[in-house]
């Protein structure tokens, strides 16, 4: 039982006492037809809620016999709060003032004779009495239906912040690819096309080669623009992974291609679940970027092993030959790293080595299934 239909119950109960103490007062116990009627119409205060017409109709008998008038008081009320007939409600209060007024010939109310006067006001106070629990209950009925349309405002306001959102956030992808796409791409573009007449060009073999290497990076960067461009563009579609997820079997021609001396060392172990096998290529891929970048002329070694239930990935490199240039950097690389291996189950290390080179470490588990 929730708490509101345990609440509901005691307030029930509660009428049910107030209404059999109202017969005590009003009601002599030797009078059993009228105590019999009594007794029915407070029970039938437990029906107000789901028969609010049945409930009235056996509390009204009581109301025509008897001063004990909290039982069918309260039946009012119910059915005027949960009903919207206005002719139902005002013929109810009618035949509710009618017998209250009227000297019924059964009614166990003693014979009095009242005056002119005193008939007005007797008249005033039932029709009083029988109107306060209709205008009450129409009240609270007003005051549950504003209640809802203040909440279905709230709920479509809050959909229309979100469409709003929405739309903002469709504008700004739109001109981030727009951006993307004449600037970024354009600039790439101009440095895949300056070094392929380079590779051309040059006649020293070391040239020609790093010229090659940057040419096929620019192709392979303009074409992962270009889907992310797509992507941005279709925002309010379906959600689509920026570029094909790469796996395990793609390590080897990430190592060829990435343009430093680098040595892999794994039994590649396919058999892992695929969002492991993507954060060990993406892991490998950072690292070396990073050689590439800040490590010049260095080379590299990566190994890749499984033991016992987690997989380990070591990325070392030499320290570096050349001077490194000053390349733009956000940082978020290996902060990247260590959030994608928290989301997995493991961790990310990573510090100089003894002989002023780098090394990083990743360690997950191996039988990780989620996606990521």
């Amino acid at each position: 039982m929730t708490s509101r239909r345990a609440k509901a119950l005691l307030v029930d109960l509660v009428l049910v006492g107030i209404s059999l103490a109202d017969t005590l007062v009003h009601i002599d116990l030797g009078d059993e037809p009228a105590l019999s009627i009594s007794l029915v119409a407070a029970c039938a205060l437990l029906l107000r809620h789901r028969l609010p017409l049945t409930t009235f109709v056996l509390t009204l008998p009581t109301a025509l016999i008897s001063d004990a008038v909290i039982a069918t008081t309260a039946a009012l009320y119910s059915l005027a709060s949960l009903s919207r007939n206005r002719f139902l409600l005002a013929g109810c209060a009618l035949v509710f003032a009618a017998g209250d007024f009227l000297p019924w010939p059964w009614s166990n109310v003693k014979s009095v004779q009242f005056t002119r006067s005193d008939n007005l006001f007797h008249l005033s106070y039932t029709v009083a009495t029988a109107a306060a629990p209709v205008f009450l209950g129409q009240l609270v009925q007003a005051r549950r239906d504003l209640s809802l349309r203040l909440t279905e405002i709230s709920e479509a306001r809050e959909h229309e912040r979100s469409l709003i959102a929405q739309s903002v956030l469709a504008k700004e992808r739109a001109q981030l690819a727009r951006e993307m796409h004449d600037v970024v791409s354009h600039q790439v573009s101009l440095i895949a096309v300056q070094a392929g007449a380079l590779q051309v060009s040059s006649q020293d073999a070391e040239v020609r080669e790093a010229a090659g290497t940057i040419r096929r990076l620019s192709v392979q960067t303009l074409d992962e623009l270009r889907h992310m461009v797509n992507v941005l563009r279709a925002s309010g579609s379906r959600p689509t992974e920026l570029t094909p997820q790469p796996l395990l079997a793609d390590l080897r021609g990430l190592v060829a291609n990435s343009g430093i001396e680098a040595k892999l060392e794994t039994d590649l172990l396919e058999d892992l679940p695929p969002t492991v096998q993507r954060a060990v290529y993406r892991t490998v891929q950072e690292a070396l970027t990073n050689v590439r970048k800040h490590a010049p002329g260095a080379t590299a070694t990566i190994r890749i092993q499984k033991r016992g239930g987690s997989v380990h990935t070591v990325v070392t490199n030499t320290a570096p030959t050349r001077v490194a240039l000053p390349l733009p950097s956000a940082h978020h690389g290996l902060v990247g790293l260590r959030q994608r291996a928290e989301l997995l189950g493991g961790a990310v290390t990573s510090g100089p080595t003894a002989d002023g080179g780098y090394e990083l470490r990743l360690k997950l588990p191996a039988d990780h299934q989620g996606v990521h």
